[in-house]
């Protein structure tokens, strides 16, 4: 079992009632982005080794119309449940990782909306706008000038111009920037204001210029596109989200997207397990009725499978089951174990290809082979590096100085 969604009846009801879209239709969802894999698959290889956007995976996903099932139904969208998400996510990624990635990092924007703007009018027309013209969303929260990854500063800031704002900022790694249609970037309120007043602006792209200032050229997920850029734009004061970033960041933004990453991670391990399956079998075949020594390693690879599949639908569950609740949120228990599922599930997908890997032998070595694994190797092991899980553990450790681990199985 390679996918998130066989959650059995329990899963499919936990959608149906945390949901606007019905079961079906979120089954039907899910096939139309199986569909979409195999357009992904065959060009994967091409969007790797030339470090180029998988346009053909997005143009179907645009026409399959999966890229605004995140807007609820009263702006024109499906309101599709985080698990099915997810699973669109992880299958997405078994065929191409670098499209799963920018899928997620899509709907990760999405939820920063969904979640806080409803009653904003400019916001809920944007929302609208997604829906019905399926815009891609980007993000721009890392900065130079020593700022980089961290969420918690910022040295740009808002600058007011009666009903415009002007903004600038450089250094900004923006993965698919020139390709996106929209980019949510964060800022200082002011250009005075403390780095931690922070809010978040949406533009969209006739309201900005982006000026590349280097290229992404890494091992793997070269197909994000993750190049630098100065970002300068200017737009409607009403554009800015009028709930401060650091509570977009807390109730919306991690969780979305330590879960959704943690999806797309699992779909490259579920294909590099496929792959060691697909190897042992070959491997029967040549000798009938025997059982190859590496059968021994694929029944502890796919337990651990199982674990992961469990880590990532235990925090889906818990992720539902918080919605709504900002309290619950914001609250150190979820943050440290939504912390807690981004690093073991970064960590695991690099554990599991490795496995693999000695299943396989050199036929997962070799790129000219039906178990080859060096691509999915090479996205795996982007995970732990991504958002940097020694500033996660760090961040943690700091939660835990005051906060008392709760030991149940019911949170």
């Amino acid at each position: 079992m390679t996918t998130l969604a066989r959650l059995a009846d329990a899963g499919y009801q936990l959608t149906a009632e945390t949901s606007g879209a019905s079961a079906e239709a979120q089954k039907a969802m899910i096939a139309k982005a199986r569909k979409i894999a195999k357009v992904a698959a065959e060009h994967a290889g091409d969007v790797d080794a030339r470090s180029r956007f998988p346009h053909e995976a997005f143009e179907a996903l645009k026409r399959e119309r999966l890229l605004g099932i995140m807007i609820p139904a009263a702006h024109g969208g499906e309101e599709a449940s985080h698990a099915t998400i997810a699973e669109i996510c992880s299958v997405l990624a078994q065929a191409c990782a670098s499209t799963g990635m920018i899928y997620a990092m899509h709907q990760i924007k999405a939820s920063s909306l969904v979640v806080h703007c409803n009653d904003d009018p400019w916001h809920a027309s944007f929302m609208a706008r997604i829906a019905r013209e399926q815009l891609l969303l980007a993000s721009a929260t890392t900065e130079g000038g020593g700022v980089g990854g961290d969420l918690r500063s910022s040295i740009c800031g808002v600058v007011r111009e009666g009903d415009d704002f002007t903004l600038d900022k450089e250094g900004c790694l923006i993965s698919y920037g020139a390709q996106a249609d929209a980019i949510l970037i964060t800022s200082r309120r002011t250009p005075e204001a403390p780095p931690s007043d922070q809010v978040m602006s949406v533009l969209t792209k006739d309201q900005y210029t982006l000026e590349r200032s280097a290229a992404w050229d890494t091992m793997g997920m070269r197909g994000t596109c993750s190049d630098n850029f100065t970002f300068s734009g200017r737009a409607p004061a009403a554009q800015i989200i009028p709930v401060p970033f650091a509570e977009i960041a807390a109730q919306s933004m991690l969780p979305n997207a330590h879960l959704l990453w943690a999806s797309v991670w699992y779909g490259i391990a579920a294909e590099a397990v496929a792959r060691a399956e697909g190897f042992v079998r070959s491997e029967a075949r040549k000798r009938p009725g025997s059982t190859p020594p590496s059968a021994l390693r694929l029944a502890e690879l796919l337990a651990r499978l199982q674990q992961f599949k469990a880590l990532i639908v235990a925090g889906l569950d818990r992720y539902e089951r918080a919605r709504g609740d900002a309290d619950e949120l914001s609250s150190m228990g979820f943050v440290v174990a939504m912390n807690s599922i981004k690093v073991v599930a970064s960590q695991s997908v690099g554990e599991i290809v490795m496995q693999a890997f000695l299943i396989c032998g050199i036929q997962g070595y070799r790129n000219d082979s039906p178990a080859s694994l060096a691509r999915l190797m090479r996205d795996a092991l982007s995970a732990p590096i991504m958002i940097n899980n020694d500033r996660i553990l760090g961040n943690t450790s700091n939660l835990l100085a005051v906060y008392k681990h709760d030991p149940s199985l019911s949170r």
